[in-house]
């Protein structure tokens, strides 16, 4: 992952540079930028203010995460909304071998943006139109490498719903703000794990939260 110094990524080419991606992957990001603008207009997918600032405010803070993870292979993005971070990291993983993103989000309006997005840039995921909760009652529940999530819940409640998820070698990678130490010491209340903090690059005050070796604490109340 690149150094601690917050990233401030204010177009493609800026971007392009600080995660090492190739052309033919800016230009299918560029796409995802011109679907969001578009779909924008009637469907709120993310808050208006950030849509300038889309490279830095949303694609550079999604694309972390691919570097803190670059050996994973099946990949779940919890809540995807407008498709931050999971749609972005399977666009920069395509073309790795057996990769596959799963996205899930109940909304079917954003999920019909997902589904535009992914047939206009190829990109290896499966979107899953239902709540979170029923995924995991699936019959054909997943156990990827890495469970993600973005500004979806606390993480005591984020936790519950990744959880059933988690095999003996999954690891949690959840964007949060400035008070992510405050929400693992009020997660650790009711569930056993290992965490790392890692900086955010690009907010001074935001880390994402590693998340290893989830269990529920047999004592909790």
């Amino acid at each position: 992952m690149p150094g601690g110094k917050a990233l401030v990524s204010k177009g493609s080419e800026d971007f392009a540079e600080a995660f090492k991606v190739p052309r033919e992957t800016i230009q299918k990001l560029v796409r995802y930028v011109e679907l969001l603008a578009h779909w924008q207009k009637s469907t709120n997918l993310i808050a208006p203010s950030t849509l300038r600032a889309a490279w830095s405010r949303h694609f550079a803070d999604s694309a972390q995460l691919r570097d803190l993870a670059p050996e994973a292979r099946l990949s779940l993005d919890l809540g995807s909304g407008a498709g931050f971070p999971g749609l972005v990291v399977a666009i920069l993983q395509a073309g790795i071998p057996d990769f596959r993103m799963h996205l899930v989000e109940s909304n079917r309006k954003k999920c019909a943006f997902l589904a535009e997005v992914v047939r206009e840039t190829e990109a290896p995921v499966d979107i899953h139109t239902m709540r979170i909760e029923d995924l995991a009652q699936s019959p054909h529940r997943l156990e990827p490498d890495v469970v993600s999530a973005r500004a979806l819940a606390p993480l005591p409640r984020l936790l519950e719903l990744a959880a059933p998820f988690f095999g003996a070698n999954t690891r949690g990678l959840f964007l949060k703000g400035h008070e992510a130490e405050a929400e693992v010491e009020e997660a650790r209340r009711g569930w056993a794990f290992d965490y790392h903090l890692y900086p955010s690059l690009t907010s001074a005050d935001s880390s994402i939260v590693e998340v290893t070796g989830l269990r529920p604490k047999a004592n909790a109340s």
